[in-house]
């Protein structure tokens, strides 16, 4: 690329022709100033014409029985508004020279009228269905106008035609979708084969790339479907291998550049301590905790994911972790997302240490709490216990990132449920120690394209077993209308000596959405249903000290039901709770579900999870084969609550669920991904593009291995690359 060509790629967008100085503006009011920016604009989606149907086809497909998405290019005949009651409902009429259909709209009935204009083309694209006003109907479908000269121009008369988003600013200068495809055609024609290469050839060549610029050509443009399939793959590719670079880099850094810890490991306190649980680990917890062990007696420092699902037994390992590095002489710290959580591992750590050293005559193992809501008094008590050492292990929350705190010998350090904490606020509690190990937990599995990509960092070890005696927790799906057999259930159960959770979204009552609240059916439930049995209330608004003291009752059986918030979400214990109930259940995620189910079966008994939604458009019995990838966006945003809700019946299994989750949700923020500070993932679909990531991973890490400041010849391009594009990242590569 010579520097003439890099000034004009660099130049206002306006000498682009059918620009000009004016619409420049509007451009740059979203981001696009120049003639490079403009060329990267992708469509955000593609008409392939080769695939479209007539009506008349459409039709006989659907007589024939098929259930799949269609798309047709028709004429609007006719468009009209209609009120039922309050609710105003809109159709169109479209045609072509086979037949006629219509499509209506429950919502957003003025801005549909504005939109289609008698005598103008549409592609229509949705699932059609019969009814008995009209021979075929399109609900809700997706629709895009289409200008009549496409027969003219062999920019429309191409097989698949652009769509690109138009924000406001560019429609209120007279910026819609034939000006704007005729503008990036002529940029694309004209400026696309200037563009620099940036990827390393000898990598296009191996993996059969097309190279730059051809591309760029045929994401705008291209030919056919295989074209643009094999642009989508070169960006694909391109996207994950920089991402994964700056991975390996955070691994490499760590592992190889930072100064560790080799801990001795002493056998004779582990099997002491084995041997003083009232419970013999699995064989995926012994598995787990010699990767554990053997990565404490390297010199390299420790950065280890363990998961496993809930109840699997994770805290046990990472206590006996903690138990090696105060033989070591060195402090732990555990960082728990709530407080209440905190403070339970604090209580349940501390006694079991307590017993442990007092049978077998070792000294003691001193553990502190630092948690936000204490008092000036016990918090200075502890921040000293930390900074003379006198503290062997700290469990605490976001409190333990303040600068206040000062450890005097950090070794190790355990995240729970990691995915809470984003990278930054890791790297604040990493300073405060020299080099420590680190292992961050997770009971929400995580998906193996997922594994490969935000967490390839980290070594991963999996609890796969869950411990003797626990039962399945059998999961079931409800309407409202089942909530008094519901309440007697738990009663009868009560009587029995069975406790429950009772499980709202909302602390109080909310005028905006119509969703249950914990503090309105803790007073109606205790004066009605319940007033014969002993009912305790828990939500976020409490301070910690009321949190503590509400659940120290129910684990000690003074209350037969805790009617609460998702407060209990993560990591509470109560052996003796075996049945949660979960209101408005539509409105929760596939995780939190999952999670909050977790709080029972917790003992050998049976455990019941109850799901309860008054949401008429959640399917009961949705169809088990139904096939996430093939729904269309409409289609998923209208089966997704239903999907989440079928998904918690038919599994137990954590992984699972993830799998259906990050097909659900996309990899953004199911596993604080948003808080990871890697790029954005815009082309790669993490959860179908496995052998593209795989490829890129097994690439980047070999050359950083090999290569780890890039100093080499043959990867100045890469370095420079990561230099122009990626230097707001550099910062996370240097931190677990």
């Amino acid at each position: 690329m010579t520097t003439n060509d890099k000034n004009i790629l660099e130049s206002s967008i306006q000498y682009v022709k059918a620009v000009g100085p004016k619409r420049a503006e509007s451009f740059e009011s979203i981001g696009i100033k120049t003639i490079r920016d403009l060329l990267f604009y992708f469509p955000s989606k593609h008409l392939d014409r080769s695939t479209t149907l007539t009506i008349g086809k459409a039709y006989s497909y659907l007589v024939d029985g098929y259930e799949g998405e269609v798309t047709i290019i028709a004429e609007v005949v006719n468009k009209e508004k209609r009120r039922y009651g309050k609710r105003e409902i809109m159709k169109v009429t479209l045609k072509d020279s086979t037949g006629s259909f219509e499509c209506v709209w429950f919502q957003g009935a003025k801005y549909i009228y504005d939109i289609f204009q008698e005598g103008k083309t549409y592609a229509v694209s949705g699932k059609p269905t019969r009814s008995k006003y009209r021979d075929m109907q399109f609900i809700h479908p997706d629709y895009d106008r289409i200008s009549q000269d496409e027969t003219k121009d062999y920019l429309n008369t191409g097989k698949i035609i652009p769509f690109y988003r138009i924000p406001q600013k560019l429609k209120s200068h007279n910026l819609g979708d034939f000006s704007l495809r005729k503008i990036v055609h002529n940029a694309v024609s004209k400026y696309a084969d200037l563009l620099p290469e940036t990827l390393p050839e000898n990598i296009v060549r191996e993996k059969d790339l097309l190279k730059i610029n051809e591309a760029v050509k045929n994401v705008h443009f291209p030919l056919d479907k295989e074209s643009y399939n094999k642009a989508l793959k070169r960006f694909k590719f391109e996207e994950i291998f920089y991402l994964e670079l700056l991975i390996a880099l955070r691994k490499y850094r760590y592992k190889s550049t930072l100064p560790g810890i080799a801990m001795k490991i002493n056998n004779n306190v582990i099997k002491k301590f084995l041997e003083f649980l009232p419970f013999k680990l699995t064989q995926s917890q012994r598995k787990v905790l010699r990767e554990i062990a053997l990565d404490m007696k390297t010199p390299q420092p420790m950065n280890r994911l363990l998961q496993g699902d809930v109840g699997s037994g994770k805290t046990i390992v990472s206590l006996i972790a903690m138990i090696i590095a105060a033989d070591n002489g060195y402090q732990s710290v555990m960082m728990a997302p709530t407080e209440i959580l905190a403070d339970q591992h604090y209580k349940n750590i501390s006694k079991m240490l307590n017993d442990f050293t007092n049978k077998n005559k070792l000294e003691p193992i001193h553990v502190s709490l630092l948690i936000g809501g204490q008092s000036k008094k016990d918090r200075t008590k502890v921040l000293k216990e930390i900074e003379t050492g006198e503290a062997k292990i700290i469990i605490g929350t976001h409190a333990l990132f303040e600068e206040k705190v000062s450890f005097n010998n950090l070794g190790l350090m355990i995240v729970d449920e990691q995915h809470r904490f984003g990278v930054e606020q890791r790297g604040k509690l990493l300073k405060k120690g020299k080099v420590p190990d680190v292992i961050v937990m997770s009971a929400t599995p995580i998906p193996r394209t997922l594994s490969m990509t935000v967490y390839a960092d980290l070594d991963i070890s999996v609890i796969k077993e869950l411990p003797k005696g626990r039962k399945k927790i059998k999961t079931v799906l409800r309407n409202g209308s089942k909530l008094l057999d519901i309440y007697k259930y738990i009663v009868d159960k009560a009587k029995e000596g069975i406790q429950s959770f009772i499980v709202y979204p909302l602390v109080e009552d909310s005028e905006k959405l119509e969703l249950k609240s914990a503090e309105t059916y803790y007073n109606n439930l205790t004066n009605t249903f319940f007033k014969n049995i002993k009912v305790g209330l828990l939500h976020g608004r409490m301070s910690w000290q009321e949190k503590e003291d509400v659940m120290l009752q129910y684990k000690a059986h003074k209350f037969d039901v805790l009617i609460s918030t998702t407060v209990i979400e993560v990591g509470i214990d109560i052996p003796n709770a075996n049945i949660i109930l979960i209101n408005d259940a539509h409105r929760f995620g596939l995780s939190q579900l999952h999670q909050l189910r977790g709080r029972v079966g917790r003992s050998e008994k049976q455990a019941y999870c109850i799901l309860v939604t008054d949401n008429k458009n959640i399917k009961f019995n949705l169809k088990e084969d139904i096939r996430i990838e093939y729904l269309s966006a409409t289609q998923l945003n209208m089966y997704k609550s239903s999907i989440r809700l079928n998904s918690m019946v038919k599994y137990s299994d954590g992984f699972k669920l993830a799998e259906v989750d990050l097909k659900l949700r996309g990899p953004g923020d199911i596993f604080g991904t948003k808080q990871s500070g890697l790029p954005d993932l815009v082309f790669i679909d993490i959860v179908n593009d496995t052998d593209i990531i795989e490829d890129a991973k097994g690439i980047a890490f070999r050359l950083i291995k090999d290569d780890i400041k890039l100093e080499k010849e043959k990867n100045n391009l890469i370095r420079q690359q990561l230099k122009n594009n990626y230097s707001s990242h550099f910062f996370y590569s240097k931190i677990a």
